[in-house]
């Protein structure tokens, strides 16, 4: 679970965590700013409308959620024993809406449905104001991720520059046309497709046609960009050294394998997916 993200809501900091790539608001910030503050999400929690509340976002969204205990809890409401927390509905229902997080900056988190529904609760001003300054923070992100994924592309395309130079000095003729070089451009492209993706641009583009925005390095991840990269540089250098095209393309494809099952284990690697290659304050 990461947290590190923050809004500001009517001069209340308000924590952010991700689980399973959802976001989830923290309640106990959120009451920061109301009398009663952790009281208020007991009593909350305690209504007969939250649980129904709880109860069907839960079936919308968790296939493992617990009927038989919700139908307990349910028969319980209104008594003067029933006493419901976070924890509790989490443990008994198997529930994945709310979390009882423990430590720095702990307290009860709810998914970011659920912690609107909670806003609403306590001011329905108090829950506009959370939307404005959430969807703010996602557009931010947005802006930031193609920022990213522009910077990755640029990586690789320097990358390319070193490939097509190597073709061009040592695979094209002279006398060639413009046309025949873009052929032998184009091959060698499909030679990298070949070794990591295991099929050629125009296979790609066959075997996704709903996929009309961009092309199959464009829908490649961190871990393929990276290897992509790497097959370039090796592939102008076996080309310097005179190797045939099927000679190569076994080459590069084995070293495709070796490098992806490497990454693919590299936990450094995997945070790059998460984390913005430049500071999002710069």
């Amino acid at each position: 679970m990461a947290g590190n993200k923050t809004l500001t809501v009517q001069g209340v900091e308000i924590h952010l965590v991700s689980k399973d790539d959802e976001d989830y608001i923290s309640l106990t910030d959120m009451v920061q700013g109301f009398e009663g503050q952790e009281q208020l999400i007991k009593n909350w929690l305690q209504n007969q409308n939250t649980i129904e509340f709880l109860s069907v976002w839960e079936r919308l969204n968790n296939p493992d959620f617990n009927l038989v205990e919700l139908h307990q809890i349910k028969s319980e409401i209104g008594l003067n024993r029933f006493v419901m927390s976070a924890k509790k509905w989490t443990e008994k229902t198997k529930a994945i809406g709310l979390i009882a997080k423990a430590g720095r900056y702990g307290g009860t988190f709810a998914h970011k449905d659920i912690a609107f529904e909670f806003g609403s609760w306590l001011s329905p001003e108090f829950k506009l104001y959370l939307i404005k300054e959430f969807q703010r923070l996602k557009d931010a992100e947005a802006q930031s991720g193609q920022l990213e994924w522009n910077i990755r592309r640029t990586l690789v395309k320097a990358h390319y520059r070193i490939h097509t130079d190597a073709v061009k000095a040592n695979l094209i003729p002279p006398t060639i046309s413009k046309a025949q070089e873009g052929l032998v451009y184009a091959t060698e492209a499909d030679l990298l497709n070949k070794a990591l993706f295991g099929m050629t641009a125009k296979e790609w583009k066959m075997q996704n046609p709903d996929k009309t925005d961009g092309n199959i390095r464009d829908y490649a991840t961190i871990e393929q960009l990276v290897v992509m990269a790497s097959l370039e540089s090796q592939n102008a250098l076996l080309i310097h050294q005179g190797h045939d095209a099927l000679t190569r393309l076994t080459v590069l494809n084995q070293l495709a394998i070796n490098q992806l099952n490497s990454l693919l284990g590299n936990a450094a690697v995997k945070k790059l997916d998460n984390a913005p290659l430049l500071n999002s304050k710069e």
